[in-house]
């Protein structure tokens, strides 16, 4: 049985790729502070992008983008809001969820755009 950490860093790792894909560019990864965690800070155009990553492995206990609840909402924002005091940016910003339903065969991937405001 694989640990919690390993198996949080495996999806990052794969909404990344599927992020990058779709042409979007990574500017940084694990973002800590005080206030919270940023999983993945990407650019889109010119949106800069707050992603916040949830997976399951079965939908028992709901789909993984439902557990993005409004305290982790606040967080994420609160994690944002220092990261932009320490990079400062003039762009536009949105926060989008990757939802990844674990199966047996292929991941089932959500790409939640603009997912909440701030």
């Amino acid at each position: 049985m694989i640990s919690r950490v390993a198996q949080g860093t495996a999806a990052e790792t794969l909404a990344l790729r599927y992020l990058e894909a779709r042409g979007l560019l990574l500017e940084a990864r694990n973002f800590r502070c005080r206030g919270g965690e940023l999983d993945l800070i990407m650019r889109d155009g010119e949106h800069l992008v707050f992603v916040e990553v949830r997976s399951r492995h079965d939908a028992r206990y709901g789909v993984p983008a439902e557990s993005v609840t409004r305290t982790k909402q606040q967080r994420l924002v609160r994690a944002a809001t220092r990261y932009l005091q320490c990079r400062p940016s003039d762009q536009p910003c949105r926060f989008d969820v990757v939802a990844i339903l674990q199966s047996e065969d292929t991941p089932h991937i959500e790409w939640i755009q603009d997912a909440f405001q701030s």
